[in-house]
């Protein structure tokens, strides 16, 4: 899976073409009334989380090098001012800016690859205002999509417990871009290959397949379908099998050619099963593969399989070694939409230091956390597990040497004290003044820091029904500043 980086990232903007305009209009409206009433050279503090959901309980970072190359590519070019000239709203002084401006901020985010959890700032964007306001819709766009697919990924190779899940979802995608783009998330999220072509050429994935129906059927029978598919693929051959008949035909016909095949020096790979009881079946067809000599032949299960279905095909005993997952997959069809959103924490008047902001709701899980913030993720000394999240303002310090109590953020009483363990800041600076702070880790290497990501967390946390809650808190210190601007806020107001 490696790829040089630069290149992997030229081949992915290239995609996406200039994405200048994937905004929403009210962000150009907000920019040039920043101009008009002199806020072009404020400093703002947006963070980019995702709110709690009743599916979600964790999520795996993803979208990060494509949201990075959006901010760097950001160019209106001579035909997108005449398109916003032409609509009428905007006046020569406020294009005339447009026409020059650049992303000049830092970017701060936690890796790809990175378990997060709701309120927990996965990017955070300090900028002067209108470059920091104008950048949101594309990256929500961005990294919602991909932290999304990256989290139902992880959730199918947790439920697959270790065995290869490859990801099928081309043809089923909302799009060419979140077909290749989706592709990308799942592999972060523990896929091992994709179908995906051009998702293979651009990003380094290994790409996987075998054939179609439509194969077996434009032959005069399943046994020359098969013997053809052999021959050209002799030491790759996984045969679909159920195209008429898995048990009576399909599997005694890939036998037939598997056994073919060995005479001449070759090994099959095995067969795949895309309908039927796949319990059933795929403990008949190993039953099957196993008396002819094929012990190590291996069984492929498709077929609108999720982490439920897999889950209850493994508790059902069934002999299934790779899984091929499509459509629940790449739509996310427990959850289309991962519903991350982008909110100012603070700004900072020219010269002056910087100033909580807050957003305030009836919702309790819609008031904001105000600040320039950190993640300090708690670990075991001795097991190296993570024990919980804190949510910290930036100048905050914090001394493992001294024992640690954190509480929750509305259920006050509920406190834990933790005496041996390390804390890891999870947000790094990844721009500064507009450039990227240093070389983007390659594909392989977002992966296996995903990997190991997740293994720090129990199972408790990572099961599918009814999992241990994940403690995210505020320290003390935002704790105090959030409620202090809540009472100032409602009092003024009445």
């Amino acid at each position: 899976m490696a790829r040089d980086t630069e290149s992997g990232a030229q081949a992915a903007q290239d995609l996406t073409r200039n994405l200048t305009l994937l905004t929403d209009l009210y962000q150009l409206t907000m920019m040039s009334g920043y101009l008009k009433n002199g806020k072009q050279n404020d400093l703002a503090v947006f963070d980019l989380f995702f709110r709690r959901n009743s599916v979600i309980t964790y999520s795996v970072a993803a979208g990060l090098e494509q949201a990075l190359a959006y901010i760097r590519g950001i160019r209106f070019t001579e035909e997108d001012l005449a398109y916003l000239r032409s609509l009428g709203l905007f006046d020569e002084e406020f294009l005339a800016y447009l026409k020059g401006f650049r992303f000049t901020g830092d970017v701060y985010a936690v890796p790809e690859g990175t378990v997060v959890f709701p309120e927990e700032p996965i990017l955070t964007v300090c900028a002067p205002l209108p470059e920091a306001q104008f950048v949101e819709t594309a990256l929500l766009n961005i990294v919602n999509h991909q932290t999304l697919i990256a989290t139902k990924a992880a959730k199918i190779a947790y439920a697959a417990e270790g065995e290869e899940v490859m990801e099928f979802g081309l043809r089923r995608a909302q799009g060419p871009d979140a077909g290749v783009y989706g592709a990308r998330a799942a592999v972060i999220g523990g896929c091992s290959s994709t179908s995906n072509v051009l998702a293979g050429r651009l990003f380094g994935i290994p790409v996987a397949g075998t054939h179609a129906h439509s194969w077996v059927m434009n032959f005069p029978s399943e046994y020359e379908a098969f013997r053809a598919y052999a021959h050209l693929f002799p030491d790759a051959c996984l045969l679909l099998v159920d195209t008429y008949d898995t048990l009576r035909s399909g599997v005694p016909n890939a036998v037939r050619v598997f056994k073919e095949l060995r005479a001449a020096g070759h090994e099959p790979k095995g067969i795949r099963l895309d309908s039927g009881d796949l319990a059933y079946l795929s403990k008949r067809a190993r039953q099957m593969l196993d008396e002819a000599g094929f012990e190590k032949a291996v069984i492929c299960a498709s077929g609108d399989l999720d982490e439920r279905v897999i889950a209850s095909l493994k508790a059902q005993g069934a002999k299934i070694d790779l899984w091929g997952v499509g459509t629940k997959l790449i739509t996310s069809s427990d959850l289309p939409a991962l519903g991350g959103v982008y909110k100012l924490a603070a700004v900072q008047a020219a010269g002056g230091g910087l100033i909580p902001k807050i957003k305030l709701s009836d919702n309790s899980d819609k008031i904001t956390n105000p600040g320039f913030k950190q993640v300090y993720r708690i670990y075991d000394k001795k097991t190296g597990k993570a024990q919980a999240d804190l949510i910290a303002l930036r100048e905050e310090v914090f001394d493992e040497r001294v024992p640690l109590t954190i509480f929750h953020p509305v259920e006050t009483w509920k406190r834990t004290t933790f005496t041996d363990y390390t804390l890891r800041p999870l947000s790094v600076q990844v721009m500064k003044g507009g450039e990227l702070t240093g070389a983007l880790p390659a594909l392989a290497d977002v992966c296996a820091y995903a990997a190991r990501e997740k293994e720090t967390f129990w199972s408790e946390y990572r099961r599918q029904d009814n999992p241990h809650v994940y403690k995210v808190d505020l320290s003390e210190a935002l704790y105090s500043v959030k409620n202090k601007m809540i009472a100032e806020i409602r009092t003024e107001n009445g």
